[in-house]
């Protein structure tokens, strides 16, 4: 029997079949015209829904999973190194999928696809947009219609993040593992990707401070979308039927705000989001990725119909300053404690 376990490795999320996923803090993009990928700022802090019943929401318990602290407009991306054999993992938005703008579902589709293929996809900033771009996701409340949910459904129920891994079916598994140990046997050394886009992550600041006494509620998350930048959404090059009909392992990312956070888990959230333009004006890499052997995803029409979260929020008054062209930098051309599933 495979096991379906979700576990935390530190901050990293590892699903069922060697699927790794990591939270990363980036700087935020202005909402108009196509950027360079942002850099890696660290990662997220992730904690267990099931180690703090007595202070989060009660049907945050009956949904389980893991919490992380967002700022309102905070930006966010999701790396998947470390990701051991292939898969094929569903990003949620609001149980809407952010590489087909579809609901949720417990299947895989091709029409329009509705997954990302590990570890081929290195990592995912935000819902497709098609043409070799992604609209960045960007954390706002829930109640304000902003979210790619709100946009997509018309109500904002779930917020938050979900994940659900598929490997490959028994037999191709078998396949592809046999050719790995004749290539491993050809070739005795390995080089390791480092962090994030190709850097290592930064560290994360806390402060001290003593939690304020428990509510009832807490003021939930949802992503919606940003800025533009290059990043392509790779197409299948296997046929569905390589992949296992059922998912392996699944798990509900809830996104609370950095005062309901300490309130929760005791602990200091993360610093304030870095400022974009000092980050720029001090000559630090931003990135470009290509992959000229694959093929990005058209767009869908409901992901296409997504309006920034300006268009609530208000204009994005935070200075910006383009990289210099140096600074774009090309790239390419351990069980912890599981984590308890619910019912959402």
């Amino acid at each position: 029997m495979t096991d379906s376990t979700v576990r935390i490795d530190g901050n990293t999320l590892r699903l069922p079949g060697g699927v790794a996923v990591r939270f990363v803090r980036t700087l935020r993009l202005p909402e108009t015209g196509t950027h360079p990928l942002p850099p890696g700022l660290g990662e997220f802090p992730v904690r267990r829904v099931a180690d703090f019943p007595d202070t989060v929401p009660e049907e945050w318990r009956a949904r389980g999973g893991v919490l992380l602290p967002v700022y309102l407009r905070e930006a966010m991306w999701l790396s998947f190194g470390g990701t051991r054999e292939p898969a094929a993992l569903q990003v949620g938005v609001g149980k809407v999928c952010a590489v087909s703008g579809e609901p949720w579902s417990d299947r895989l589709s091709r029409d329009p696809q509705n997954y990302v293929v590990l570890p081929r996809q290195p990592w995912l900033d935000g819902i497709n947009s098609g043409k070799g771009t992604v609209r960045q996701f960007v954390a706002v409340p829930l109640g304000l219609g902003a979210t790619v949910e709100g946009q997509v459904t018309g109500e904002e129920v779930w917020g938050g993040v979900q994940l659900q891994s598929f490997p490959l079916g028994e037999r191709e598994l078998t396949k592809w593992r046999e050719a790995e140990r004749r290539r491993s046997e050809r070739a005795r050394t390995t080089t390791l990707p480092t962090g994030g886009y190709g850097m290592p992550a930064a560290p994360m600041m806390s402060a001290p401070g003593a939690p304020p006494a428990p509510s009832p509620r807490a003021a939930a998350m949802g992503l919606g979308a940003g800025g533009s930048m290059h990043q392509e959404v790779y197409e299948d090059d296997r046929p569905l039927k390589d992949w296992a009909d059922a998912p392996a392992g699944r798990v509900f990312v809830h996104l609370v705000t950095p005062p309901e956070w300490r309130r929760i888990t005791g602990e200091a959230p993360p610093p304030s989001p870095v400022d974009r333009a000092a980050y720029t004006r001090a000559g630090l890499p931003w990135f470009d990725y290509y992959d000229q052997d694959a093929e990005d995803l058209a767009p869908t029409d409901a992901l296409g119909a997504v309006r920034p979260v300006g268009d609530w929020l208000g204009d994005d008054h935070e200075l910006w300053q383009e990289p210099a062209p140096g600074q774009v930098e090309p790239l390419k051309d351990a069980h912890g404690k599981p984590v308890e599933d619910g019912d959402w």
